[in-house]
């Protein structure tokens, strides 16, 4: 369906109970991403929040998006699915051959359709330019400060309209922006993006680039600003779709080359000129739960506010896992599961990223095998589309298995697995904001080809006969001072793997341990070691696995044990048995031969967290909820890792 405008929107998810109204006034400075923080973590992700004093002239919304529910509220659909669904009935509707005048005439109401999604520019002003700021100041708009790291105050769910000059073609992203004053910002786009292309563009033409940001509106708005779409496919076409009705733009007022969506809350005009030095951006509270270092970026000058009449300020926090960005993720992961399998790679039957994977680091992936080496033409294959190039880490199923349920899906994989052979390393582009590649936006990937395997690809020398694991924690940590924890549970799912958690104290330290480690001969039947820094709990399960996820360069920090099978039943000379270590641990200069900074993670500071706690109640959000920053205290590296 289509809201009307953001209001529309709000008194929706009151009306369907998902919205909490904040009255007693709360500090956007680092206050509200506490609240908003503790709330998305509180099951089936709370409520969204709406903050109406805040010592502006602006109510606040948060945790819009932050459940599966309102973001399918947001979408207007039941289910994720179903716009997949839809998609998928639509190409093949467009590609299946047309022999006859019927076949075509068919196609017509479905072309009409395409027609009517289409953005249309209207004439005169929209509601966004209801009240056009006399001096424009984005210092009067209740920009959030999300953690206490952070370079500033950052507007998080700016929709970021830019052209390229000599085409004219429209793109629609998100990327952050740091308030340095009344009339500028940093906009923070990184290379692969396609308005860093503009920008580079504007450049060889040595011409000021004009640039209009879009807050609220229409909530499908934001979520087209971040999907993954093509170059030459407007955002505004797929918002379009979604709300099957298409979108009323306006010309902006001072860069009237820029057309915004008429029913927006805020509209921030401006332009980023080639000629001007770039500006220090940064440090800020990012979605891998660790804090994105600061760097060089153009400066956005803002040349004229405009808003409707009662506006509402919209925002989101990101940090450690789970919060709101996880569910505009999975509308992600569920509608381009079709495209992707209909363009490129039809073997594809499902797919999935987990949270603790922040997006790109862990995406699973079920095909329909018919041949050997299939996997590893998939690996290949999604590795070449669009977004999907950062990618970390691919585990590959097959048929035999529902990816969703992780436990049986792990067992699955882990059944089919040879260590030795069936996880394939490469190297590419990767997120800029991935701390553990040794150069900045380069670095290793893996596939875990957990399939079943057809004769040609197995191994005859590998040998894996287990009937029970005897790997007790005890075993490891009184022979190994470094360990601190050892995570078995798995092994009594039959999982053949184990989290170590160890403090390194030396160079080669984790290869050197991991030989021997598995040497043991209650080792013999485990096929993976997972180490994390001895600050993580390795029991803590999801936990473990964000760390290791975020601080893991597959390539470089994988180490493989291959050893003779012990036991005495098989004696051939040619077997084998393989163990392979992957080093989550941090990354320093001093042990690894590490040369970039290394951030950490991201929690709340002592002050904000006590005045909270201290408001809580008078807040009218429910039972006290204490701030999930206190379990990670603990595992903080100390004020310098983090802007060095």
């Amino acid at each position: 369906m289509a809201y009307k405008n953001q209001q529309h929107f709000i008194e929706a998810l009151e009306k369907a109970g998902e919205l909490v109204r904040i009255k007693n006034y709360v500090n956007p400075k680092l206050e509200m991403a506490e609240i908003t923080d503790r709330i998305s973590k509180s099951g089936n992700g709370g409520k969204a929040l709406l903050f109406e004093n805040t010592g502006y002239d602006f109510p606040v919304l948060m945790n819009a998006y932050g459940s599966e529910k309102r973001m399918c509220m947001a979408l207007g659909v039941d289910q994720l699915d179903d716009v997949a669904r839809e998609i998928e009935s639509l190409f093949k509707l467009l590609s299946s051959p047309k022999e006859s005048i019927l076949d075509k005439l068919k196609l017509l109401p479905k072309l009409g359709q395409f027609a009517s999604w289409m953005p249309k520019v209207k004439k005169g002003r929209g509601e966004c330019q209801e009240v056009v700021m006399q001096n424009p100041d984005i210092t009067k708009l209740p920009v959030i400060t999300c953690w206490p790291k952070d370079g500033g105050p950052f507007v998080t769910l700016p929709v970021i309209h830019t052209k390229d000059p000599n085409t004219n073609s429209r793109n629609v992203g998100m990327y952050r922006m740091q308030v340095f004053g009344p009339t500028l910002t940093g906009m923070h786009w990184h290379k692969h993006k396609v308005s860093a292309k503009h920008f580079s563009e504007y450049k060889k033409l040595n011409k000021r680039m004009p640039v209009a940001v879009a807050l609220g509106g229409d909530p499908v708005y934001a979520y087209s600003a971040t999907a993954p779409l093509p170059e030459n496919v407007d955002e505004y076409m797929l918002a379009g779709f979604l709300r099957k009705k298409k979108v009323e733009l306006v010309k902006c007022i001072t860069q009237p080359d820029v057309e915004v969506p008429a029913d927006a809350d805020f509209i921030i005009e401006g332009y980023v000129d080639p000629g001007d030095e770039l500006i220090w951006e940064g440090p800020f509270g990012d979605h891998t739960g660790y804090y994105s270092l600061p760097d060089w970026y153009p400066r956005f000058h803002i040349t004229a506010i405009t808003h409707k009449r009662n506006p509402v300020y919209p925002a989101t926090i990101v940090g450690i896992p789970p919060q709101e960005d996880a569910w505009l993720g999975k509308a992600t992961e569920r509608i381009f599961l079709a495209p992707i399998k209909m363009t490129m790679v039809p073997e594809i039957m499902d797919m999935d990223m987990p949270v603790e994977g922040v997006f790109h680091n862990l995406v699973i992936t079920k095909i329909k095998k018919d041949y050997a080496g299939q996997g590893q033409k998939v690996m290949n294959a999604m590795w070449g589309a669009g977004q999907m190039m950062f990618n970390k880490i691919l585990v590959l199923a097959d048929e035999g298995v529902k990816i969703q349920n992780y436990l049986e899906l792990t067992r699955y994989v882990f059944k089919n697995l040879n260590p030795a052979t069936d996880i394939y390393f490469s190297t590419g582009p990767m997120d800029v904001l991935d701390h553990s590649c040794s150069k900045l936006g380069f670095g290793g990937k893996m596939c875990i080809d957990g399939t079943k395997k057809f004769g040609e690809e197995v191994d005859d020398g590998y040998r894996m006969q287990v009937t029970s694991y005897r790997l007790q924690e005890v075993a490891l940590t009184s022979k190994f001072p470094e360990i601190k924890a050892v995570n078995v549970s798995l092994l009594e799912k039959d999982i053949p793997c184990i989290i170590v958690s160890v403090e390194k104290n030396r160079k080669g330290h984790i290869k050197e341990l991991h030989e021997q480690i598995c040497g043991l001969q209650e080792m013999e039947s485990i096929k993976m070691i997972l180490y994390v820094e001895h600050t993580v709990d390795a029991n803590d399960l999801p936990v473990a696995l964000w760390r290791l996820c975020n601080n893991l360069d597959p390539k470089r920090d994988y180490h493989l044990y291959k050893g003779p099978v012990r036991s005495s039943q098989l004696t051939a000379k040619s077997s084998y048995l393989a163990c392979i270590g992957f080093d989550g641990t941090r990354k320093t200069k001093e042990l690894d031969d590490f040369h970039r900074d290394w951030p950490n993670i991201i929690v709340a500071d002592d002050e904000t967290i006590n005045t909270v706690d201290a408001k809580w109640s008078t807040l009218g959000i429910g039972e006290f909820i204490p701030s999930p920053s206190l379990k990670f205290k603990d595992q903080l590296y100390g004020e310098e890792a983090v802007v060095n």
